[in-house]
């Protein structure tokens, strides 16, 4: 496809926008608006840094180069695949990933506060000496983006991974390869914790499936895409979450902690756990979202 009278990366920006927003396009994986993901879609295509598209509006354009954007663009249309399935890349902490269709796009609050000094590192932090967490355990690892993120955060940790999807973790294998992670993180195909042989972590992190059975049937195109064992967590969406919360401290060491992400819905999983005193983490992006409970919290459960 060409079209002669887009010559710049402002021209196709604006393309982009136009488009997007005349389709009615939903932006959550990633990108929270058509400018947003339209920057990312043209950056990322381009192989420019995808950090601010600024700098290069004015920059003319291959035939070659126009070519390409005008057909993702088109296909982000017609397909309604987030632009990180087409380009086949994402970004947390920008850090960046492989994905497709095998995973959902990895968007957790807990990439953010894994670096947060509120919450790892800092004094007075959940987490203030990072170096001495030893083990840490992924469960729902999708692409394995928190597990990657997690030897960042922790140095001296040994990271489990784990999926119930033999999918995903072909992807996540990918991941680790790509950061030659192979040594210190290990992939487990099971259910949550089944495959981990009574193992036990100095901390936990999740960010299971939690979508109830309502929204699921109302969900647009794009999340449509996803994988929907990735995202469905029965009639009120907290199905996994209630096993984790059983299971988890016969996996914790003395001291440790569990990090979980639950989406919108903190006054169901209160309602269902009056005595449990969560303790919420907000990131810039979130509020309620993210709970961490320490191991004695929840032996004493």
């Amino acid at each position: 496809m060409e079209n002669a009278t887009l010559l710049t990366v402002r021209d196709h920006l604006r393309f982009a926008v136009s488009r997007f927003r005349a389709a009615d396009l939903f932006h959550g994986h990633g990108a929270t608006s058509a400018i947003d993901e339209a920057a990312f879609l043209v950056l990322e295509a381009l192989h420019l840094p995808v950090e601010d598209i600024n700098p290069w509006l004015d920059a003319r354009l291959m035939a070659d180069e126009r070519a390409r954007l005008l057909s993702l663009i088109e296909a982000r249309v017609a397909t309604r695949k987030p632009a990180a399935y087409l380009l086949n890349k994402t970004y947390l902490q920008s850090a960046p990933f492989y994905v497709d269709e095998r995973v959902i796009v990895p968007r957790s609050y807990i990439a953010e506060l894994l670096f947060r000094n509120d919450v790892v590192g800092g004094a007075g932090a959940l987490i203030p000496q990072p170096e001495e967490i030893g083990s840490v355990l992924d469960l729902c690892t999708g692409s394995g983006c928190l597990a990657v993120l997690a030897t960042r955060a922790f140095p001296n940790a040994r990271v489990d991974a784990v999926d119930l999807s033999a999918d995903a973790l072909a992807v996540a294998r990918r991941n680790i390869e790509d950061y030659g992670l192979s040594d210190r993180i290990s992939l487990h195909q099971g259910d949550l914790f089944a495959p981990l042989k009574g193992r036990r972590y100095d901390l936990i992190i999740t960010n299971p499936p939690y979508v109830d059975a309502e929204t699921m049937a109302m969900l647009p195109p794009e999340f449509q895409a996803e994988p929907a064992m990735a995202l469905a967590g029965g009639d009120d969406g907290f199905d996994v979450v209630r096993r984790i919360l059983a299971d988890a401290p016969a996996h914790l060491n003395e001291g440790g902690g569990l990090v979980c992400e639950i989406g919108t819905d903190r006054a169901t999983l209160e309602a269902g756990y009056p005595d449990t005193a969560f303790l919420w983490l907000d990131s810039e992006d979130s509020e309620g979202e993210v709970f961490w409970l320490g191991a004695e919290q929840l032996k004493a459960r």
